[in-house]
């Protein structure tokens, strides 16, 4: 895995990543829910009753200004049908800063060291056919830029009031605010604890607003969270 080393936001001190999982929520704002490729994946457009859960694998971190490479064993999948498609996803992530187990909702707040911008880039055509869930297609190397940097939790007072964009070669194509949030950050992190133990350094993506839409070699992406900064990438085709 590349080292990823953020600053933290107010201080003169860097933060290195190694989580040791990273836990996903899928559908977890109203309008993506209704967007075709999700409605096409999970073959509902119902709210989930309770947190939809799944993991990327620690490889896919890579930090700011480093490229989304395309892969391109995905090839293989795509058909004229379903032409091959790897998605943007611009999504406010939690690191957490001390290991929990059970935690309640109202002191979930405690366990978070902060905040920070987070793109779940996902492989399409492998997510809708793997019967093995969505991992594979969520865990290609560099499908987790992070960045520009982390900011502490007690200076984001409602991580549930912030603007979060994406822009595509400086054109905005998702545009919406983390109140739109089905399961909250507290409740999110309650959820999970119950299931398994988090630890210092793991990292939850918290969902993403509509918009979400295709990558192409040469493209520019940028997600932009309101009191966190702008994490900007380029994008290639993996050439081996």
């Amino acid at each position: 895995m590349k080292k990823v080393v953020l600053p933290v936001a107010g201080t003169n001190e860097t933060y290195t990543l190694r989580p040791s999982k990273i836990i996903a929520l899928g559908l977890n704002y109203r309008e993506h829910i209704a967007e075709n490729i999700t409605a096409e994946i999970v073959k509902s457009q119902d709210l989930p009753e309770e947190p939809i859960l799944f993991n990327k694998t620690p490889n896919v971190l890579v930090g700011p200004e480093d490229a989304i490479v395309l892969p391109a064993m995905a090839s293989r999948y795509a058909t004229p049908d379903d032409p091959e498609r790897t998605d943007y996803e611009a999504e406010l992530a939690v690191i957490i800063g001390r290991e929990c187990r059970n935690i309640p909702p109202e002191e979930a707040t405690e366990v978070i060291f902060g905040y920070t911008c987070f793109n779940d880039v996902s492989q399409r055509n492998i997510q809708k056919r793997d019967k093995s869930g969505w991992w594979r297609g969520k865990s290609f190397d560099t499908f987790g830029p992070i960045g520009p940097v982390i900011v502490p939790v007690r200076e984001i007072p409602d991580p549930h009031a912030l603007r979060i964009q994406c822009r595509l070669n400086g054109k905005v194509v998702q545009d919406g605010s983390t109140g739109d949030m089905i399961f909250r950050i507290p409740e999110i992190i309650s959820f999970i604890s119950r299931h398994m133990t988090l630890e210092e350094g793991d990292i939850i993506a918290t969902g993403t607003p509509q918009g979400v839409g295709p990558l192409h070699p040469g493209d520019v992406v940028e997600v932009e969270i309101e009191g966190i900064g702008v994490l900007r990438n380029p994008v290639v085709a993996e050439t081996s």
